[in-house]
């Protein structure tokens, strides 16, 4: 489960970065950024679903502050 949250995270990351990237590559001449801010959003919220799903399934556990 480890390992399938930090690929998700790094998607995340990776789709930010493209978003910058064509943000100052298009100049605003293109929906490239747009669309690259979706698919993040987008994974954003797959991440959270499949961490609500994994708690409630008891894949995870609340570790709490130590």
């Amino acid at each position: 489960m480890k390992i399938l949250v930090a690929i998700a995270f790094l998607l995340i990351l990776a789709s930010l970065g493209s978003a910058l990237l064509f943000l100052m590559k298009d100049k605003g001449k293109s929906n490239r950024t747009v669309k690259a801010l979706a698919f993040r959003v987008g994974f954003s919220i797959t991440l959270f679903i499949l961490i609500l799903i994994a708690h409630s399934q008891g894949w995870i556990q609340p570790t709490g502050i130590r």
